[in-house]
């Protein structure tokens, strides 16, 4: 299991907070609160395929995301 963690959300905030709501079942403000206090972490033990879907996501929408 690996931990996955939103580490900046580069420059186009709207697409990466969009990014998150998939990925999670954060409301709007809880997702934009996660994209302005960055280090955020998104999932604490997901499965390696879940964690890797999460970080591509995430990354298409400019996002940077570390897994450990």
């Amino acid at each position: 299991e690996l931990k996955v963690t939103l580490k900046d959300a580069g420059a186009e905030k709207i697409k990466v907070i969009k990014a998150l709501r998939t990925v999670t079942t954060l409301s709007l403000g809880d997702a934009k609160n996660a994209v302005d206090a960055v280090p955020f972490v998104v999932a604490e033990a997901a499965p390696k395929d879940e964690a890797a879907k999460m970080k591509q996501v995430l990354e298409e929408a400019g996002a940077k995301v570390v897994l450990s």
